[in-house]
C-alpha cells in the first residue's frame, strides 16, 4: 500500500523570503503552503532528470543548461562536481566533455572567460547572443541535437515536439518527460 499522505517539513527562509510569499500568497488568494508546495513542485519538475539515477551524461546537459547560472551558484557546483554529477556512470557515447562541464561551470561565475573559452573551442555560437545563448546552444548542438542521433535542430524547431531518445529538455517529472 502507497502512503500518499502529506507530511510537514520544516525550513529556514530569510524574512524577506518569507515577506515576498506572503505578498505572493495574498494577491493569488491562496495560503503561504500553496506558495511554497508550487515552488517545490516547480523545482522538482525542473530539476527531474537528477533525481533519476538512471539520467546519465549527455540526457543531464539541458538540465543544467536551461537551470543556468542559479543552481551551480546556489550549491556551490565547481567542475569537478560537476563532472561527477553528470558522467557518473556514462558510457563513453553518452559522457560530455570535461572542457564543456568546465563551461558549464565557469557560465556561472566567470561569464566573460567562458564566453571567451567557447570562443577558443571554435564554436560560431560564441557571439553578440551572450553566454547564456551561445554556451545553450553550442550544447545543445553538441549534444542534444547531434546529426544522425535522434531528431534533428530542424525537426525539433519545426515544432514537431519530439526529442532524441532519451533527452530531456526543459521542465519535466524524469527521463524522457
Amino acid at each position: 500500500m502507497i502512503d500518499n499522505r502529506k507530511q510537514a517539513v520544516s525550513i529556514r527562509m530569510a524574512t524577506a523570503d518569507i515577506r515576498k510569499v506572503k505578498k505572493l500568497a495574498s494577491r493569488l488568494g491562496v495560503r503561504d503552503s500553496d506558495v511554497i508546495r508550487f515552488a517545490v513542485k516547480s523545482m522538482l519538475a525542473r530539476l527531474g532528470p537528477l533525481y533519476d539515477s538512471q539520467v546519465r551524461g549527455r540526457s543531464l546537459v539541458p538540465v543544467f543548461v536551461e537551470s543556468g547560472s542559479e543552481l551551480l551558484r546556489f550549491f556551490d557546483l565547481d567542475a569537478a562536481r560537476l563532472d561527477d554529477i553528470i558522467n557518473d556512470g556514462a558510457d563513453g557515447e553518452q559522457e560530455v566533455s570535461g572542457d564543456d562541464i568546465a563551461l558549464i561551470a565557469m557560465s556561472g561565475v566567470q561569464e566573460n572567460y567562458a564566453l571567451l573559452k567557447l570562443s577558443a573551442l571554435g564554436s560560431s555560437h560564441a557571439d553578440e547572443q551572450g553566454l547564456s545563448q551561445s554556451l545553450r546552444s553550442y550544447l545543445y548542438d553538441k549534444y542534444v541535437y547531434r546529426p544522425g542521433v535522434g531528431d534533428t535542430r530542424e525537426a525539433a524547431a519545426a515544432g514537431n515536439g519530439s526529442q532524441p531518445a532519451g533527452v530531456t529538455v526543459g521542465v519535466g517529472g524524469g527521463a524522457g518527460s
